[in-house]
């Protein structure tokens, strides 16, 4: 598993905090090659409003075990927003970049920016599902979701090697910021990289260096009270401030003044609550 940048893109983690836990499980040895982590999801709002919970796009395929989502979901370029209500609980599989097309019987790209019922995927997924429904502890739940993915006897082939290898150079270099340097660093033909990322990836090579820089970007402008943009503009690799402003927006859906003060606005709600 990458030790690389993961983007968690949890937007006001602060406030999240307050309104669910979320547990993060290492994968048994048969999923390492294919999973970074499963995550465990609680929470218990049956005194409180329901809260809205806005995640950044990132490269990753989750699958997820919850009342009311069940399913595949493809890497996206909108923010995903998912409603915490009453009391429950889900686990759901964090795959790394590049290692879902196992599972699939076609490209990743198919499944891009939405999301797949699990039991067009995995014949087995109800009894599963139940299963997490009824578990006490996250250890059945963990046990459960590993099995319906070890029963496809997934095959990590020498592409989808290539393909991970390929993201986690974005990750671990964020001084590549063009996908010529992606390609001088790899080895591989921009049209090579093309082709990669659209059969195991799901998204364009220019796309996932964005989605890392922009997280990246995200995390440090939560982090210090007043950001300097262009400082951050410039550590980036970017030639000018509005040029990282527009690329901003089309990751988080906000300018990078509208996401800290969401974030900052957010927090004192929480503080005060």
């Amino acid at each position: 598993m990458s030790g690389h940048r993961i983007p968690a893109g949890i937007v006001n983690a602060r406030e999240a905090s307050a309104r669910f836990s979320l547990a993060r499980h290492r994968p048994g040895p048969g999923l390492r090659p294919f999973v970074d982590h499963l995550w465990v999801l609680r929470w218990d709002l049956r005194d409180r409003p329901p809260h809205e919970q806005v995640v950044l796009p990132n490269l990753a395929v989750n699958l997820t075990f919850f009342s009311d989502a069940n399913g595949a979901f493809g890497p996206g370029k909108r923010p995903f927003r998912y409603v915490v209500a009453g009391k429950d609980h889900g686990i759901g599989v964090r795959f790394r970049p590049g290692a879902f097309r196992a599972f699939l019987t076609g490209p990743v790209s198919m499944i891009s920016g939405r999301s797949v019922p699990l039991t067009d995927l995995f014949p087995g997924a109800v009894p599963v599902t139940e299963s997490v429904r009824n578990a006490t502890n996250d250890f059945e739940m963990v046990r459960a979701a590993e099995e319906l993915l070890l029963a496809k006897r997934p095959v990590l082939t020498a592409a989808a090697r290539t393909a991970i290898e390929a993201v986690e150079t974005i990750a671990g270099e964020p001084a590549i910021t063009r996908v010529s340097e992606l390609s001088s660093r790899t080895g591989l033909s921009q049209r090579s990289l093309q082709r990669l990322f659209a059969e195991h990836v799901g998204t364009t090579p220019k796309w996932a260096i964005q989605v890392y820089r922009l997280n990246e970007a995200a995390a440090r402008i939560t982090a210090e009270d007043q950001p300097d943009y262009a400082e951050l503009a410039t550590a980036l690799g970017y030639s000018d401030q509005a040029h990282f402003i527009r690329d901003f927006r089309s990751v988080t859906g906000w300018v990078p003044t509208e996401y800290a003060r969401l974030n900052r606005v957010q927090e004192q709600e929480s503080r005060r609550e």
